[in-house]
């Protein structure tokens, strides 16, 4: 396809962004605990508190980038903030190690700030500047360009991982700075995006943010539950996958860089098919079928603790997590009015910071009252439920787009 400038930027700020990203991300949790000695309450921390910490940052946000000129120029400046955190990690190894786990806990937690700001106006920014008629195609030829750059970087940090000793912080230095170099080059890119900036009346006084005003919107009001249902049900299973692949199934590294490298490799076959049925169905029946795949994944584990078995369920269960990562965010767009996106945006964000928080404690509340087994399937039977939910969706809010598309297949 023909791209446009602005098309041409988000792929190439897209590229240095998931290079940047998966670089150093995916070995944080064995910095933690190899080098620096963290403990279980310090992991705990590390995945809860960003949450909190970005829900917090979107109520300033969103009034902030409401009442600036340049969602652009905002986009710039906290996503440059937010990499720079990241690179302080760099220095972390050199304190006492009383204190290096606690410092690793701070920045996680303090860059989500600066890291919520930027996935927001990124957001906004993007939904203004890509007309509603080429995100299908362009998104998910930007989300494949992504998830081989991530593959390619996910096997090659694995490898360069491998040959230094375990408790070694020298190679995680080594990945923060080549992370920071590509996050340089994402800045740079997102500065090149262009944008129509539009002078807002002086008498016109901001609406309040966060106000009941943005759920009268039915399609948003509608995707809002549905994405949040199941985003709950979804994150619900995320501590659980690892616990089970490292205590049950006695996964390495190098088999959690395979099952993460397979998974990526289902996304970028199967993308392409997601936006082509999602263009003809529409974007929330498509989603439905999503959303189910996704529900058959922590049941399936369970089946075997064969790495080769799990390795397959990875790929299975890419192929879904490509739809949903694709339609969840095309949804989310289309849902949300031109006037005054960034509010709803804000708020789908903030109450999905309430789940970040809230479901992976409930999955593992679960898991120490009903076992690893039972546990995984009652997390299944929840993600089933909430794919129904876009089923129930589509067939109120897109029954003729979905009657016509029928139509023209069997007529």
């Amino acid at each position: 396809m023909s791209l446009s400038s602005n098309e041409k930027a988000s792929i190439y700020s897209g590229l240095a962004q998931t290079i940047s990203i998966n670089t150093v991300n995916g070995y944080i949790p064995l910095l933690a605990l190899g080098v620096l000695g963290a403990s279980n309450q310090q992991m705990g921390l590390i995945t809860s508190l960003p949450s909190i910490i970005g829900m917090i940052a979107l109520i300033p946000g969103a009034i902030l980038l409401n009442r600036v000129q340049s969602k652009k120029n905002f986009t710039v400046i906290s996503t440059f903030a937010t990499r720079f955190l990241f690179m302080l990690i760099f220095f972390i190894p050199f304190f006492s190690d009383s204190i290096s786990a606690w410092l690793l806990v701070f920045l996680i937690a303090l860059l989500n700030f600066p890291g919520a700001l930027a996935n927001l106006s990124w957001q906004t920014m993007i939904g203004e500047i890509i007309p509603e008629k080429r995100r299908g195609d362009f998104f998910s030829t930007r989300n494949r360009i992504n998830n081989i750059a991530a593959l390619i970087v996910t096997f090659g940090t694995g490898f360069f991982l491998e040959q230094y000793s375990k408790d070694s912080s020298f190679p995680y230095q080594i990945l923060i700075l080549a992370g920071f170099a590509f996050a340089l080059i994402e800045v740079y890119y997102l500065s090149k995006h262009k944008e129509e900036l539009t002078i807002k009346p002086v008498q016109e006084k901001p609406k309040r943010k966060f106000s009941l005003e943005v759920f009268k919107h039915k399609p948003y009001t509608a995707f809002l539950a549905c994405a949040l249902l199941y985003n709950f049900a979804a994150q619900m299973a995320w501590s659980l996958f690892s616990i089970y692949q490292i205590k049950d199934a006695h996964a390495t590294a190098l088999w959690l860089s395979i099952f993460a490298v397979t998974n990526q490799a289902a996304q970028i076959l199967s993308i392409k098919w997601w936006a082509k049925y999602a263009d003809k169905y529409g974007n929330t029946m498509v989603l439905f079928i999503a959303a189910a795949g996704m529900a058959s994944a922590p049941a399936l584990n369970m089946l075997s603790t064969n790495l080769l078995y799990i390795t397959a369920i990875n790929f299975w269960t890419g192929i879904f997590v490509a739809g949903t990562n694709l339609l969840l965010f095309n949804q989310l767009l289309k849902a949300s009015p031109e006037k005054n996106r960034a509010n709803y945006i804000a708020n789908y964000n903030f109450l999905l910071s309430f789940v970040g928080f809230a479901a992976p404690q409930l999955g593992v509340l679960i898991l120490n009252h009903a076992g690893m087994h039972s546990a995984m399937n009652i997390i299944s039977l929840i993600r089933l439920g909430s794919a129904f939910s876009f089923l129930v969706v589509a067939l109120k809010m897109e029954r003729r787009r979905i009657a016509n598309a029928f139509h023209f297949r069997f007529r």
